[in-house]
């Protein structure tokens, strides 16, 4: 059996099928496939749930500082069986969601299976072969599981498996220090777990600026988590419920127990059952597909988005591929990946919002470096909820007066920092910063202020 469409996406993740209705609408005859859950992991196992949680967590913590507010609400008790069906009310109705929309899209069909390919048109789905005038691959990615001894006879956790635990683990380790491990972390400290987290580089979030670095670390201390730092030579030990993380090259040798292990050490794309060999796809030495900056593949008429391209890694770049695409594809506006601003934010509590360059990035590209910074602790809106741990920090070129990035970590960081992203996607000097009128009190109305108080890095 085959079927004949003038247009295949393959995944219906972020930008599957927003690409899917712009080319159903153009008059295409589109085809998505989708080999499990529609929404791809922002929907199911990544932003929507994880933030879901991280919410309940914050409640959890703000009932135990209640009384500083003058409020009294007894002792905090954690349910982990509703905080499980909370999590997957809200994932569900946003899957729901994108089912319901890929439905009504007019000349667009959703098929179920997984979609590999066969030549540089035909894809193969169980029985029945798919051909493609153009097709988009948008198949994301999955967990790092590492080449660790012992990892074939220790249960482990990754983000998927840990967003199924209903009942809460007495001490969880957590093995790597950047941001899923970082959220996962505080979220289920907060919960009332033991938690240690179990780091091989000497710092955590080690591609940011030291002070960065150094803030977030008194932030998870004072929640009472455990760092391991330069924990070289890892070895998974025990069994379910009584587990063991062994760093034999640390100095001195270090051992961490706990009764559940989640493994936060990276992701990988799902591009090895693709068959891209014999579609003639070239990817990376780590699996991503190559693509120019229009998410163009080497073949002609194939384009990759989102996480498999490994030209970003969030639910944001993906939908700016689709953007991309759609601009060049079908708008004649030849929009491209080299004039995206590197934008994310680390959601622990406070969160940390960032863009652009780190102030150490912009030395080494050799920029006049002038940085501002602000504590928390000097911010109204930080101190009126009582939530003053972090600070802003702007980096400046002292030469053009633009702004090359940001920092803020602190209470609402992730919204403010986008008065910031504009200004930047605006190439305007950071002069329009410092003569803007913000809204007191906020966050964003110390922005001008900082900016103000810029100094020289030398």
């Amino acid at each position: 059996m085959s079927q004949r469409f003038d247009a295949v996406v393959v995944g219906a993740g972020q930008a599957g099928p927003a690409l899917a209705e712009r080319l159903g609408k153009s008059g295409r005859k589109v085809a998505v496939i989708e080999r499990k859950l529609v929404g791809g992991t922002c929907v199911n196992t990544g932003c929507i749930p994880t933030k879901a949680m991280v919410a309940s967590a914050y409640v959890a913590q703000l009932g135990r500082r209640s009384e500083s507010y003058g409020v009294s609400t007894g002792e905090v008790g954690v349910d982990m069986e509703a905080i499980w069906k909370r999590t997957q009310g809200i994932s569900g109705h946003s899957r729901s969601n994108v089912e319901k929309w890929l439905a009504g899209m007019p000349n667009v069909s959703l098929l179920r299976g997984h979609a590999a390919f066969e030549s540089s048109r035909t894809l193969r789905v169980g029985d029945t072969l798919i051909e493609g005038g153009e097709i988009f691959l948008n198949v994301g990615g999955r967990a790092v599981i590492p080449d660790f001894p012992g990892i074939d006879s220790v249960p482990y956790l990754t983000n998927t498996g840990i967003l199924e635990l209903r009942e809460l683990p007495r001490h969880l380790v957590i093995v790597g220090g950047s941001y899923i491990g970082l959220e996962f972390g505080q979220m289920f400290r907060r919960f009332g777990a033991e938690v240690s987290i179990v780091e091989r580089s000497d710092r955590l979030l080690p591609k940011e600026d030291p002070d960065v670095s150094a803030a977030v670390v008194d932030i998870l201390q004072r929640e009472g988590i455990g760092l391991h730092l330069a924990a070289e030579c890892i070895e998974l030990h025990g069994k379910a419920g009584d587990i063991s993380i062994t760093a034999k090259c640390a100095s001195p040798r270090m051992e961490v127990h706990g009764t559940h292990v989640l493994l936060a050490v990276g992701r990988r794309p799902n591009t090895d059952a693709l068959g891209l060999d014999k579609a003639g796809v070239a990817i990376n030495e780590h699996g991503y597909i190559t693509v120019d900056d229009q998410c163009r593949t080497n073949v002609e008429g194939i384009w990759a988005l989102g996480e498999c391209n490994g030209r970003g890694a969030f639910t944001h770049t993906a939908y700016n591929d689709y953007e991309i695409v759609a601009a060049n594809l079908l708008d004649g506006e030849p929009r491209r990946i080299s004039d995206r601003i590197l934008a994310y934010a680390l959601f622990i509590d406070p969160p940390l919002g960032r863009i652009g360059l780190t102030e150490r990035e912009a030395l080494n590209q050799g920029h006049d470096v002038r940085v501002g910074v602000r504590p928390m602790s000097r911010v109204g809106r930080a101190i009126e909820r009582g939530e003053t741990q972090g600070f802003m920090k702007v980096v400046v070129d002292g030469r053009s007066e633009q702004l090359l990035g940001a920092a803020i970590l602190g209470v609402n960081g992730d919204e403010a920092i986008h008065s910031l992203l504009d200004v930047m996607y605006a190439k305007a000097r950071y002069q329009t910063v410092t003569h803007a009128v913000h809204i007191h009190p906020t966050v964003a109305e110390l922005l001008p202020t900082v900016l103000q108080g810029l100094g020289t890095v030398k």
